[in-house]
């Protein structure tokens, strides 16, 4: 916490002022009530993770390991991978992979489908969509042009 001093003048004496988040607060009745304010926020926080960790937690386990014995081969972070493969544009490639040359598999466990004429996209990870999503148009152009270019290379 930051002292500021206030006081006339140019005399001694001054009285230090705490000043938090940028407001002054001039007594220990503002101090208490941003503590309580921070406990309360802190009790929230905790009451949600409670909340959303048993649903999680039951959701991963009840789908594979519990059932077969074995982990999902998809791991814990993935979405829901469909149970049958997805028909997809570059063969099920990730198209942000294909622009920067690279057949990085995705499962159309996260997807997008064009609006303007219904092909569906497979994205390996979620930070992939959101590149792609800056720019659609552009990242579907440039994966076309790549694509051609893998496609004729020798042992593709």
């Amino acid at each position: 916490m930051s002292t500021a001093s206030f006081g006339t003048g140019g005399r001694s004496g001054k009285t230090p002022v705490p000043i938090i988040l940028g407001r002054i607060v001039t007594s220990n009745h503002g101090i208490i009530a941003l503590m309580r304010a921070f406990k309360r926020l802190l009790a929230a926080l905790a009451a949600v993770s409670l909340w959303a960790s048993p649903c999680t937690h039951a959701n991963a386990q009840g789908q594979g390991f519990a059932t077969t014995g074995a982990p999902r081969a998809e791991g814990i972070w993935k979405a829901i991978v469909p149970p049958t493969a997805m028909k997809s544009e570059f063969d099920g490639f990730d198209p942000i992979g294909i622009a920067a040359g690279a057949r990085i598999k995705a499962d159309c466990s996260i997807n997008w489908v064009n609006p303007d004429d219904g092909a569906r996209y497979c994205f390996s990870s979620g930070t992939s969509l959101e590149f792609f999503l800056d720019n659609p148009h552009a990242s579907i152009a440039r994966a076309r042009a790549a694509w051609r270019k893998l496609a004729a290379r020798p042992g593709a």
